[in-house]
């Protein structure tokens, strides 16, 4: 007896009846969610009018340029600091002030220089050296204020007056700016083989010191609380690999090239042997996965005598020449034990989805066949690729516009300890006549930030916000706007009666024309929602890191549940919508009567959607994994030198690893651009493919328009299935 289901067969919709007319796509359709058309046409104005703003009141030379304490960009062209691109701290000691973090501020003097000091001096020092010497001084009144040349002056008005620095020490650019040239020798922190220094007032003090000061002074800039020393090593790792680039690049563009023809192949070969191309895809990842653990086993073995490899990872710590990790046994247990894992689930898939995975090769079979009737949608990613680069390149622009945005601010500086002016704001040209200067002997008008008072400046971040905001949903209408592109011309393929006669001319011009026309508030509202979910969700992450250091459980777990669960739920309206703008393509209705015909639809057939949806996601997943590691290989081969014809032509790289990752992730981008057309058109055949059951039961009166052998292979399959439902 077959058991009965709790739920009836209306609850999720009546199924579609058979329409003699219905021909797929409705071409007599009118204008869906017109108000949410009409709010985002005004949501880009106002988004037009932001970016017209930010440019009128930001300038990125304060992004780019570093601001000494005069408001002056150091190596601005046309200015004198033309020549002088760093910016030089007099006393960096004085900015490991806990205040600087919350003034954004530090309490010394800032110049431009051409070059940052090479040597520890002070100016105590100099001043003695002076009068034997005159070279002393010529190369220390370069860290001197601008016009000053009165070596003479008693020390304690020079420090008084901050017209030079009380002390120089060896340093280097960074980021812009001189900072001490740290160098960490058998543990010990070091400068110019140096571990102390004079500071200029009679004191020796220590280089952490140094050390201190120049944190506080990244942590302002770059608003983390990373070490300079990690930073300075990350920047010579950053130079390597530039330089990398810089002489790989025609390499990695002609892998990119070979990874592009190869997936286009790829895509022809299926119109013709997709089964036992997919197949072969199949069972190839198989074997390379197989051949990889026993090539792991085999080095693990070979390594397991010999002395040092014992050796873990976490002891030797991040190495940027990846050789070193492959001299340790560890590592070739954890790619045998990762190989391994990822081998069984694939025999497990299947083994268990053996079935379902037959279904989703026929379905691939004939989104071969569609593609090959419209050659034109593989090259439509390039149209949405193209447009997603002006979305970033505008959403980038505004925002640095944005963070540039406002005035000089100049605050009272004084070396004097309860000077009760300093850090209020002033005006540098008043400043000389102004109380001040007589009650705080010394002090002076120095550069702060950039920002101000007014309505506009005081929401900036607010600015920020909308501009990401707005960014994501213009993002995600893009995307949109591909995926309903893609599945009207793919639907027009599925319900032409005889193929191709039956399909109408230039389907995917005609598809993209009536998304544009009627459907651009619905693609908008979905777009929308889903940038909502990713708004929120980027907000947790960022809550996330200012919290980490939060030692509060509770907080730490509610954090982790919400990203879950926003996770999950971004997730879920990425499917939906992608099926609702699949029904909004065929029947021209709204967002929300799509997505609940397509909910119903999917839920009608919930058994083959449960694992034919990710089946064939697998299977693509798999495709694209073999272009991309085939091109790898062959990229790994090359830069190795590995292939003797072409050894000469391989340019001298400081990491290999560089130009080969480069290559390996910009093939799988190749390829998942290629597959994501796949994708959209096996789902959309998928969806049809249910209507076509629901619609028509194969008679001559009411002929299916799913190909014999499809609908063969699934009438086996609900078959068999049909057995587990039997008690």
């Amino acid at each position: 007896m077959a058991r009965k289901s709790a739920i009836p067969p209306s609850y999720y919709g009546e199924p579609h009846k058979f329409d003699p007319t219905f021909r797929g796509p409705v071409h007599h359709r009118g204008c869906t969610d017109v108000l949410c058309c009409v709010i985002f046409v005004i949501v880009i104005l106002g988004y037009i009018v932001l970016g017209t703003v930010a440019w009128m009141h930001g300038d990125p030379r304060k992004v780019v340029y570093p601001t000494d304490s005069y408001g002056q960009f150091c190596g601005q062209q046309g200015t004198p600091n033309a020549n002088k691109a760093i910016l030089f701290y007099f006393n960096i000691l004085q900015c490991a002030n806990p205040t600087v973090l919350i003034n954004l501020q530090c309490p010394t003097t800032q110049l431009c220089v051409s070059k940052c000091p090479d040597r520890f001096a002070t100016y105590i020092d100099m001043q003695y050296n002076y009068r034997r010497n005159k070279s002393y001084w010529e190369y220390y009144k370069q860290f001197c204020k601008p016009g000053f040349n009165n070596p003479d002056k008693p020390v304690s008005q020079v420090l008084r007056d901050e017209d030079c620095p009380s002390m120089i020490v060896p340093s280097r650019p960074f980021l812009q700016r001189c900072f001490p040239d740290f160098i960490t020798r058998n543990g010990i922190l070091t400068v110019a083989n140096q571990t102390s220094f004079k500071d200029g007032h009679g004191k020796i003090r220590s280089v952490v010191d140094l050390r201190d000061a120049a944190n506080k002074v990244t942590a302002m800039q770059q608003g983390t609380e990373s070490g300079i020393t990690s930073l300075l090593d990350a920047k010579e790792v950053g130079i390597k690999i530039f330089e990398d680039y810089a002489s790989s690049w025609f390499w990695i563009l002609i892998g990119l090239v070979i990874s592009m023809l190869i997936s286009l192949i790829f895509i022809l070969l299926l119109r013709f042997t997709a089964g036992f191309l997919f197949w072969m895809v199949i069972f190839g990842v198989i074997a390379a996965l197989g051949y990889g653990i026993w090539h792991c086993y085999w080095e693990y073995s070979s390594l397991k005598g010999k002395p040092d490899s014992d050796i873990t990872i976490s002891d030797i710590g991040f190495q940027t020449d990846f050789r070193v990790y492959l001299q340790l046994s560890q590592t070739w247990l954890i790619f045998m034990i990762s190989l391994a894992v990822i081998e069984a689930i694939i025999i497990l898939v299947l083994i268990f989805l053996r079935n379902r995975v037959r279904i989703a090769i026929a379905l691939l079979k004939e989104g071969s066949k569609a593609i090959g009737c419209i050659m034109s949608t593989l090259f439509y990613p390039i149209i949405t690729f193209l447009l997603l680069a002006i979305c970033i390149a505008y959403w980038a622009v505004t925002a640095v516009f944005l963070a540039s945005s406002g005035d000089a601010v100049y605050k009272v500086m004084s070396t004097l300890p309860n000077c009760k002016y300093t850090n209020l704001t002033c005006d540098p040209e008043t400043f000389s006549q102004s109380n001040v200067t007589k009650l705080c002997p010394g002090s002076q008008c120095t550069f702060a930030f950039y920002g101000g008072e007014s309505l506009y400046h005081r929401y900036i971040f607010v600015l920020q916000l909308c501009n990401l905001l707005v960014f994501l949903w213009l993002v995600n209408f893009t995307i949109a706007l591909g995926q309903c592109t893609l599945a009207g011309a793919f639907a027009s393929y599925y319900w032409a009666l005889r193929k191709p006669a039956d399909i109408p001319p230039c389907p995917l011009a005609s598809s993209f024309g009536r998304a544009l026309r009627y459907h651009t508030g619905s693609l908008a509202f979905g777009a929308l929602i889903l940038s909502i979910v990713q708004f929120i969700r980027i907000i947790l992450e960022y809550l996330d890191h200012k919290l980490k250091g939060a030692h509060n459980a509770f907080t730490r777990f509610l954090l982790c549940c919400l990203k879950c669960c926003f996770w999950c739920l971004e997730h879920f309206i990425k499917f939906m919508n992608r099926n609702a703008y699949i029904m909004i393509s065929i029947y021209g209705k709204n967002f929300c009567a799509s997505a609940r015909d397509a909910f119903f639809l999917l839920m009608r057939n919930v058994m083959r959607v449960a694992v034919l949806d990710k089946v064939t996601d697998f299977l693509l997943f798999l495709g694209k994994l073999l272009i991309s590691g085939s091109v790898g290989v062959l990229a790994f081969f090359f830069f190795t030198r590995q292939i003797p014809v072409i050894q000469e032509e391989v340019p001298s790289l400081n990491y290999y690893w560089v130009p080969l990752l480069t290559v390996i992730f910009g093939s799988y981008m190749i390829a998942h651009g290629f597959f994501n057309v796949y994708a959209m058109c096996v789902d959309t055949l998928f969806l049809c493919f249910c209507e076509d059951l629901e619609r028509n039961d194969g008679s001559p009166s009411k002929p299916y328009n799913m190909p014999p052998g499809l609908h063969r292979i699934l009438d086996k399959t609900d078959q068999a299935g049909k057995k587990y439902s039997v008690s």
